[in-house]
């Protein structure tokens, strides 16, 4: 049957009546189109680094030959891009460290006199979906920093514990804890919106610079009664099933490998049953030997800054190995996992780096980046200039605009994408 004409009236004598969009008015086509794959994006970050002679070809494009860790994740060639030649200008901080607190905002000078951070870039993508997803954000940590900075500047808290957040997205509580919960945020609106008020009396009787304090404070106010009403609407909503029983944290701190295995498995099953779209993983670091990798005996800090002492660097490359078996098994199981429109992975951007390029002596620059996924067109490897880098935020940009966000900008981009890498 054709499809009735989009400007079909109702008439009658000497009346006319519009009729709305009606489902017979759109091409048979459009009645039965599949469902749109879901976008989602994984931002993890290694703040110890990733040695780069095991990690750099020498040649680019598709074809480049394999090193030491390109070779663990060789199953997925094809889908990913190895970027070298990214960094964020102005990264020298008040430690060799600080370029962590930045990895995902480009804000300059971390850490030092008058420094503000600005927002992560997993944050606006958690703020355009908005009550999507039951949770608009994963922002996971093994003992790691916290990537995840609201438009304020301010540092949300990682959550380390993987059985808190499966009981969070998987477990129902009773209708009673259901009903205290659906009441605590209530409560916790009401009150918003009575400081709300009083906040907007104060505005009109302090000067300029309290005034800009003000608008962040109801900024963040705002940005947390959305949460609120966002949570309110999935409280009574009855929570996903998964074949898996509840988890439980890994009591072992010093075990890595257990413990990003973990994470990763949580993100999976939050991608996997559509509970989340949005993830921050800080794969995590210590002043210790990680345990249950044989061959390491010395504290992964002390073997970051390695100095070009081989001995070092053969313990070190254990323990960076390790971490990508790990990630290769993530991808391998969102690749093997169907859902509309091809696999997780084809719905999934995933970039896996660290804030430094050389870890060893606290080098910010040429940062390891490795993009998989996200039904984007890869190219293998492609090496940016080494001395002149090109800002990691154009690469956001694009991410940002994979997501369905209407911007050609983000911090300190210069362009709407990276060679290398294409929507």
């Amino acid at each position: 049957m054709p499809a009735l004409h989009r400007r079909t009236f109702l008439r009658g004598a000497g009346a006319a009546l519009s009729l709305p969009l009606l489902g017979a008015m759109r091409p048979a086509f459009a009645r039965v189109a599949a469902p749109e794959q879901p976008k989602r994006t994984v931002f993890i970050n290694g703040s110890l680094g990733f040695h780069g002679p095991h990690f750099f070809p020498k040649t680019e494009g598709p074809n480049h030959e394999s090193t030491p860790y390109l070779k663990l994740i060789e199953a997925h060639r094809g889908n990913y891009t190895l970027l070298s030649g990214l960094s964020h200008p102005e990264q020298s901080g008040n430690n060799g460290h600080a370029s962590e607190m930045t990895w995902l905002t480009s804000a300059p000078r971390p850490g030092l006199a008058g420094f503000r951070n600005t927002i992560s870039v997993d944050q606006v993508m958690a703020q355009r979906l908005g009550g999507t997803t039951r949770l608009p954000f994963l922002n996971l940590a093994n003992g790691g920093a916290s990537l995840s900075w609201t438009a304020n500047g301010v540092n949300l808290p990682a959550e380390g514990s993987p059985a808190k957040v499966f009981k969070q997205l998987f477990v129902d509580g009773s209708p009673e804890e259901v009903r205290r919960q659906v009441r605590d945020l209530s409560r916790g609106k009401s009150i918003l919106d009575a400081v709300s008020v009083d906040a907007q009396r104060l505005n009109r009787r302090v000067g300029p610079r309290d005034k800009a304090k003000l608008d962040e404070y109801f900024t963040a106010v705002r940005d947390l009664e959305v949460r609120i009403g966002q949570s309110e609407g999935w409280a009574t909503r009855p929570k996903p099933q998964v074949d898996r029983e509840p988890m439980e944290d890994v009591a072992d701190k010093a075990d890595i490998t257990a413990r990003q295995r973990l994470m990763y498995e949580l993100i999976a099953l939050a991608f996997e049953t559509d509970s989340s779209r949005v993830a921050t993983f800080s794969l995590g670091a210590m002043n210790a030997p990680p345990s249950n990798i044989e061959g390491v005996n010395t504290d992964w800090h002390n073997l970051s800054h390695h100095g070009k002492d081989e001995e070092k660097i053969a313990e070190l490359r254990l323990i960076e190995e390790a971490e990508l078996k790990e990630f290769n098994t993530f991808l391998t199981r969102l690749a093997g996992t169907t859902e509309a429109g091809g696999s997780v992975l084809d719905g999934t951007a995933a970039l896996f780096g660290s804030n430094l390029g050389n870890a060893s002596a606290h080098d910010w620059r040429n940062l390891p980046i490795l993009l998989v996924g996200g039904g984007l067109k890869h190219t293998g490897y492609a090496a940016h200039d080494a001395e002149n880098n090109t800002p990691l935020s154009n690469l956001f940009v694009a991410l940002e605009q994979r997501m369905g966000i209407e911007t050609d900008a983000f911090g300190s981009s210069t362009a709407a994408g990276v060679r290398g890498v294409d929507l």
